[in-house]
C-alpha cells in the first residue's frame, strides 16, 4: 500500500476572517493616529487638557518644607504639586482636607492621629518611620507645605462636591429624598467650602 506523504494544503481566509482582519487593522492604524495627536496636542499646547482643580500658594515656611518633602523622598510614594508618584496617597489638595495642626500631628504619630494602623508611616519597620524621627523644625516646616496644597471645589481631593446643578443628583434627590428632608438638611453643594480641616 503506497503512503501518502502530501502535505495538506492551506485554506484561504473566509469573508468573514478577511473582514475580521481588515475592521483590527483600521482600529489599530486609527488608535496610532489618536495616539499622536493626541501626544502633538500636549506637546504644543500651553493650555492643560483638564481644568486643573488642586493648587498652591507656598509661603517662605512651604517652600523650605516642600524642600523638606523632596529631600527626604516622600516623592517615591506620595504626589504632590502634581510631581512624584501615586503608590501612596495623592496629596494635592490634602490642606482642604485636614488643618496644618493635624497634618503635623500625623507626621510624629500617624496611628493615634490618624485612629487606626496605617501602610507605611509609622514605627518601624515601615517604610516611612523615618519621618516620625526628622526634627520638629522639619516636621512643621513639612506639615506648613502639605497644609498649602489646596483643592478647589468640585475637585477629586475636594471634600466638598461641585457647585451647581447636576442633572443625576437633582433628580436622584427628586426621587428618593422625602421632601421634609429639604427643610431638615442642607444641600453641601451650596456650601462655602472651607480648609480649616480637622483641628
Amino acid at each position: 500500500m503506497k503512503e501518502d506523504n502530501q502535505q495538506p494544503t492551506k485554506q484561504p481566509f473566509k469573508t468573514a476572517e478577511k473582514l475580521l482582519f481588515i475592521v483590527a487593522g483600521v482600529f489599530v492604524i486609527f488608535a496610532i493616529i489618536a495616539y499622536g495627536v493626541m501626544q502633538y496636542v500636549m506637546a504644543t499646547s500651553d493650555k492643560p487638557i483638564f481644568e486643573q482643580k488642586t493648587h498652591y500658594n507656598l509661603t517662605a515656611e512651604g517652600r523650605k518644607g516642600s524642600e523638606i518633602f523632596r529631600h527626604a523622598a516622600c516623592t517615591e510614594c506620595h504626589r504632590a504639586m502634581r510631581g512624584g508618584t501615586n503608590m501612596g496617597n495623592d496629596l494635592d489638595g490634602i490642606g482642604s482636607k485636614h488643618s496644618e495642626q493635624w497634618i503635623e500631628r500625623f507626621l510624629k504619630d500617624p496611628e493615634n492621629t490618624y485612629g487606626d494602623k496605617t501602610m507605611d508611616h509609622g514605627a518601624a519597620p515601615k517604610q516611612a518611620a523615618y519621618v516620625a524621627k526628622m526634627s520638629d523644625q522639619d516636621r512643621h516646616l513639612m506639615a506648613v507645605y502639605l497644609s498649602e496644597l489646596i483643592s478647589d471645589q468640585g475637585s477629586a481631593s475636594s471634600p466638598v462636591p461641585p457647585k451647581g446643578e447636576s442633572p443625576f443628583i437633582d433628580s436622584m434627590i427628586k426621587t428618593w429624598a422625602p421632601k421634609a428632608w429639604k427643610e431638615k438638611y442642607t444641600d453641601i453643594r451650596d456650601k462655602k467650602p472651607s480648609n480649616q480641616g480637622e483641628k
